[in-house]
């Protein structure tokens, strides 16, 4: 995905955040959003979670949007700790982070049968 290898592996992504180079990190929760597998499911979750505070509009935004790919394919959220991030974005200063969380809404009220807006 982007400028990431197509065969990445958790220990690379740990190794991208830590170097948190502007060209990559926007990938980053993408990729682990929707290229993780189950016995992954947690630690993409958490790398989103890590992300939605990123203060990069394209990082953040897409680690909210890495929610809705979660909500997708695993029909599974931690809701007390995702709701509020969601919700958060929705009123976020940026038009790109507020864009992403709208389209995370519609896939957690989907998906789930939540929703985290207002």
């Amino acid at each position: 995905m982007g400028p990431l290898p197509a065969d990445w592996t958790p220990a690379d992504i740990e190794a991208l955040i830590s170097e948190d180079d502007p060209e990559k990190m926007p990938y980053v929760p993408i990729a682990v959003s929707m290229g993780c597998d189950e016995g992954d499911r947690d630690w993409a979750e958490t790398v989103c979670v890590r992300l939605a505070a990123h203060p990069e509009e394209w990082v953040r935004g897409n680690a909210i949007l890495g929610f809705g790919h979660l909500a997708r394919a695993f029909r599974t959220l931690d809701r007390p700790t995702v709701e509020p991030l969601v919700r958060q974005a929705l009123a976020d200063p940026s038009s790109v982070v507020r864009g992403q969380a709208e389209a995370a809404a519609d896939d957690i009220t989907h998906f789930l049968g939540w929703s985290p807006r207002p």
